[in-house]
């Protein structure tokens, strides 16, 4: 087992920003009223926020850190380091986090990187941020995390339309010699990288007018190469499997139990996958909250906006200890245990 122990480092605030349009699953035409009743039910989500074509992951972000860092006083030439993480870039060249830089008003010397790891995307850039704070070089780190993933797929999909919902979060970071460590363990399974995958689009098969041919795959599943496909079986499999075994790994490592952890904040994929993994380690339901039902699947920005809708009262008020588990794209899994202090958290703003 690889891990990181991350010293030094405080979360000092996080915060998340939704596009104003609200989308129920019988919204979508690719569904009888009955088949998105059996949806809801089934797959827990029952709401997200979609915004419209112009609107992209950087302005959520955007929103986003602008509403943090006037909550915590903090002067722009005080950020050292800013983190993306997002698969849905303004552009494919040149890096968004430099675009972030300048709209944000942050020094020159701000030290900028994208991460585009999908679902991980959040821990990633903790465990970034959080190595190059740790040493007291550079003080202060926002990181910007989301996805307009809808986008990137067939709107003849249904396997994969009504899953995702749009979503920007920032999270502050800050050098602290009296924070508790964070610790995250990382896998990778580079060998089922096709369960998650766009075919067209990279350099390995570039578009084409191949890439606009669309194939109807029966079930309600027409897409074309251009669109981002997702292997439910593959992906169900894998979620259910490797994660948990991390989870009751990296606890057994730390002493960790469902009594001196007070939340398990697991990746909102859907309600099957997280149900499972609830289940197989008997986690107490009351300690696992959920968001899928208003927000969907929202890849990297998952574990901040659990923080930010469900326990925002807990975070402003006291000390908690958090085990969080992501996992998707790659195919990746990370477990994180987060013990916090005291920190801001704002409500979720609608744009």
């Amino acid at each position: 087992m690889a891990l990181w122990e991350i010293k030094n480092v405080a979360v000092r605030g996080v915060t998340g920003t939704v596009p104003a349009h609200a989308v129920k699953t019988a919204d979508f035409d690719i569904f009888t009223p009955e088949e998105a009743e059996t949806f809801d039910r089934t797959v827990g989500i029952k709401n997200r926020y979609i915004g419209p074509e112009e609107l992209c992951t950087s302005d959520l972000c955007f929103d986003a850190a602008e509403r943090l860092l006037a909550a915590l006083g903090w002067e722009r030439e005080s950020i050292d380091v800013l983190v993306f993480g997002s698969v849905t870039g303004d552009y494919k060249t040149p890096p968004t986090a430099g675009i972030l830089q300048h709209r944000l008003g942050l020094p020159t010397s701000t030290f900028v990187l994208d991460i585009p790891m999908g679902c991980c995307g959040s821990m990633y850039a903790i465990n970034v941020a959080g190595n190059l704070l740790s040493a007291g070089s550079v003080r202060r780190a926002l990181l910007l995390v989301g996805d307009t993933a809808l986008r990137m797929g067939s709107m003849k999909d249904k396997s994969r339309v009504p899953l995702f919902g749009d979503s920007g979060t920032a999270m502050a970071l800050e050098y602290d010699p009296a924070a508790d460590p964070i610790v995250i363990e990382f896998n990778t399974l580079g060998s089922g990288y096709e369960a998650l995958i766009t075919p067209h689009g990279g350099f390995r098969h570039p578009i084409t007018a191949e890439s606009f041919v669309e194939e109807d795959f029966g079930n309600g599943i027409i897409r074309a190469p251009k669109d981002t496909l997702i292997n439910g079986m593959d992906v169900f499999s894998f979620a259910i499997s490797r994660p948990p075994i991390s989870i009751k790994k990296l606890m057994e490592t730390y002493e960790l139990t469902p009594d001196n952890v007070d939340y398990f904040l697991i990746h909102q994929a859907n309600k099957l996958i997280v149900d499972r993994i609830v289940k197989k380690l008997k986690l107490p339901l009351e300690k696992v909250p959920y968001d899928l039902q208003e927000f969907g699947n929202l890849g990297g920005a998952s574990i901040p906006m659990l923080m930010s809708w469900n326990l925002a009262e807990e975070l402003r008020s006291r000390p908690l200890t958090l085990l969080c588990s992501s996992f998707g794209l790659g195919l990746t899994w990370g477990t994180m245990v987060l013990r916090t202090q005291t920190m801001t958290v704002l409500p979720v703003s609608k744009l």
